[in-house]
């Protein structure tokens, strides 16, 4: 028997606000959530599992825009066409994400340089004697 989750339980299982959920059902996102005679929704395991790769998706910086040409590309099932397509769009999605993860190394090293700086001039006005290199930026 497949175990169904309720909204708040959905709610703890994602991280996202119920709010969000039916936000990202109504702008089909996710596909329409299983309604009990009472209306209220119950998601299924893969639907959970959907939505945490939604989530991810979000977390590296896709656009909802693309997030919803990546889930009509899902629905239209595993063809040639669109299995090749969300290929594509991942490995462009990868390909943007590795470039920003560059980026924000090269700024991590030059924080690093900076805290390192910065310890050495504490270091310095710290002591008795207290010669000051030039200052930093």
């Amino acid at each position: 028997m497949t175990q169904l989750l309720s909204i708040q339980e959905a709610v703890r299982a994602t991280g996202l606000s119920a709010h969000t959920l039916r936000y990202y059902e109504r702008i089909g996102l996710i596909d329409p959530i299983t309604r009990q005679a009472n209306r209220h929704r119950f998601y299924r395991p893969e639907d959970l599992q959907w939505i945490a790769f939604l989530t991810r998706l979000r977390a590296t910086g896709m656009s909802i825009e693309h997030m919803l040409r990546y889930a009509a590309l899902r629905r239209q099932g595993d063809d040639l066409s669109s299995v090749s397509a969300r290929k594509r769009m991942l490995d462009q999605h990868t390909a943007t994400l590795e470039g920003k993860l560059v980026a924000l190394q090269e700024t991590l090293a030059v924080l690093h340089a900076k805290v390192a700086f910065y310890t050495k001039r504490e270091e310095a006005l710290k002591s008795p004697t207290h010669h000051l290199p030039k200052r930093g930026a």
